[in-house]
């Protein structure tokens, strides 16, 4: 079967393209053929290495996990003798954390992972980055901010995967929401169910009048010292992008300022949100936005276009 790694830090050049022997699932896995995977902002920092002070923990000369990808979706090719949640020809979807990756053609999971059955309304391409985006941010909203009907959130990246994300899944739960964003997305940010958009090139949110009891910043541009005067007094900033000025205000300041690796969570408080996902997507409340798709020989190609910034939503790897 064919898959990417990286074996050295660098740009998307560095990305191979290698066969290997498709793997047997164990007694308790099943294996997954994989028809479409995601490719994130996060696949990018971790194959740039960035930031640096993250190689104490991803490998200080070179990656430990040499592999891509964490979202997939696809069908279930052979299963382990103990499985009893699943059968061939399912088609599930997921996420599979700290692996042998994702952007390839098959992949081994245990059936108590982060696996579900894929909702029929919703194509593979929709389903492989749902892990990635709403996962991630529904952690923050849900667990980290108990984010209240009407309370004021604002997500910063608002067009980007997390941050559509976020501001679906933050209308679904009541709140009032705010997206900041560049000029040619404020008409898609409010399409998706934002209350109000700002377009960064020409207003700074930080320099106004209105507060927020929540601001999500999904990209990681901002600061805690720049946005703590448009705070409510027991309003938050959170943010799943590693600085150490973040890490460090986290520390200093753990009730303003909240910073969260989501894939360190414990594998039962992840499937319980990934369920209530599952729900939400069944019932047409949610839906993945994908701005292209690529195939897996292509992934090269996907990387360099997620360098550009430009991407608007999901980038989704697909296998032939």
């Amino acid at each position: 079967m064919k898959k990417a790694i990286y074996k050295t830090y660098g740009s998307p050049k560095v990305i191979e393209l290698i066969n290997t022997e498709k793997p047997l699932p164990k007694s308790n896995e099943v294996l997954v053929k994989i028809k479409a995977s995601s490719a994130t902002r996060a696949d990018t920092m971790m194959r740039q290495g960035t930031p640096k002070f993250g190689r104490l923990f991803l490998g200080l000369f070179k990656p430990k996990n040499t592999s891509l990808g964490t979202g997939f979706s696809g069908e279930i090719e052979s299963i382990g003798n103990e499985v009893t949640k699943f059968k061939i020809g399912d088609a599930v979807f997921g996420e599979k954390l700290f692996s042998n990756g994702c952007n390839a053609e098959y992949i081994c999971i245990a059936e108590n992972m982060i696996i579900e059955q894929k909702p029929i309304n919703i194509s593979h391409e929709e389903a492989a980055p749902i892990c990635d985006g709403f996962l991630t941010s529904y952690n923050f909203l849900k667990d980290i901010a108990s984010i209240k009907e009407e309370q004021h959130i604002l997500v910063n990246g608002a067009s980007g995967s997390l941050g559509t994300a976020a501001v679906q899944l933050a209308k679904v739960m009541g709140a009032k929401v705010t997206g900041v964003c560049s000029t040619k997305n404020l008409d898609f940010v409010k399409s998706i169910g934002a209350d109000k958009v700002i377009d960064y090139k020409n207003e700074d949110f930080t320099k106004s009048i209105n507060k927020y009891d929540i601001i999500y910043d999904s990209v990681g541009t901002l600061s805690f010292k720049n946005c703590k005067d448009v705070l409510t007094p027991k309003g938050i900033f959170m943010t799943p992008v590693l600085s150490f000025g973040t890490l460090w205000h986290s520390i200093i300041n753990s009730k303003k300022v909240k910073f969260a690796a989501t894939g360190l969570k414990k594998t039962d408080e992840l499937k319980r949100l990934f369920e209530d996902l599952v729900s939400l997507f069944k019932d047409d409340q949610l839906h993945t936005n994908i701005d292209k798709s690529y195939k897996l020989s292509n992934i090269i190609e996907a990387h360099e276009y997620l360098e550009t910034g430009r991407k608007v939503g999901n980038i989704v790897i697909i296998n032939s």
